[in-house]
């Protein structure tokens, strides 16, 4: 008769990160534990054209304007968000290689993006 393991439990993820992944990955995270810069992040990502100025980004943030520069700063420097200056104007757009990575982490298939949700 086959031995039934009662208390054996899938995996949550399909393979444990390496050292430098998990290192990108926690900056990542840690840049965006901050609800400021979280609300930020998702305002560029949901922007038509999936850009946006620093002039429209800052709209409807309850910072002022040095502080908002300065949380995207941190998004920026965590690999979150890439930025060109035209004229001016700063506009910001989501890495979508980043956007990626935290994705497979936070997936849909996996047990820890179902908690995340």
């Amino acid at each position: 008769m086959a031995e039934s393991r009662c208390c054996e439990v899938a995996p949550l993820v399909r393979e444990p990160l390496s050292a430098q992944g998990a290192t990108e990955l926690a900056g990542m995270l840690k840049a965006l534990a901050d609800p400021v810069r979280l609300r930020l992040l998702s305002v560029v990502a949901s922007h038509t054209g999936g850009e946006a100025c620093v002039c429209d980004i800052s709209v409807g943030i309850t910072v002022g304007q040095p502080t908002v520069s300065h949380h995207l700063k941190v998004l920026r420097n965590a690999g979150l968000l890439t930025s060109e200056r035209r004229g001016s104007w700063v506009y910001y757009r989501v890495n979508p290689q980043a956007m990626q990575s935290l994705s497979t982490l936070l997936g849909a298939d996996s047990p820890i993006g179902s908690v995340a949700r």
